[in-house]
């Protein structure tokens, strides 16, 4: 049985992609430190934190609905990267590693959504 938000696959995924987007955003231009730097590093800590937060809460409603949370918070980071990618910025390399976790993010919170909703944790 878990324990922790921090033996949930979802929080480790979520923070690999935190520290990547974190990698990428500082190689942008100078001039989108408080634009796009600052939103994309913020949804990519939002997913997280939202994890975290909601695990925390000890109640599973509360915890299905910080998961939908997160789950926005990826979108937006999706939104985001496309934009930043179509701009040029960053290194592909980051863009795919990152587009991968997302992907994997992405398909386990609803999945794990559904589990709680099914049974308490």
């Amino acid at each position: 049985m878990i324990k922790t938000y921090q033996e949930l696959i979802v929080w480790q995924k979520a923070i690999k992609l935190t520290l990547l987007v974190y990698k990428l955003t500082a190689t942008f231009p100078k001039g989108e430190t408080y634009g796009l730097v600052s939103q994309m590093c913020r949804a990519a800590v939002s997913i997280a934190s939202n994890i975290a937060e909601g695990w925390a809460r000890k109640n599973t409603a509360e915890f299905i609905n910080f998961l939908s949370m997160a789950n926005g918070s990826v979108a937006e980071l999706q939104t985001q990267l496309v934009i930043a990618k179509e701009l040029g910025y960053g290194e592909t390399k980051f863009y795919e590693e990152i587009g991968g976790l997302l992907v994997e993010v992405q398909k386990i919170i609803p999945a794990m959504m559904v589990s709680l909703k099914r049974s308490n944790r």
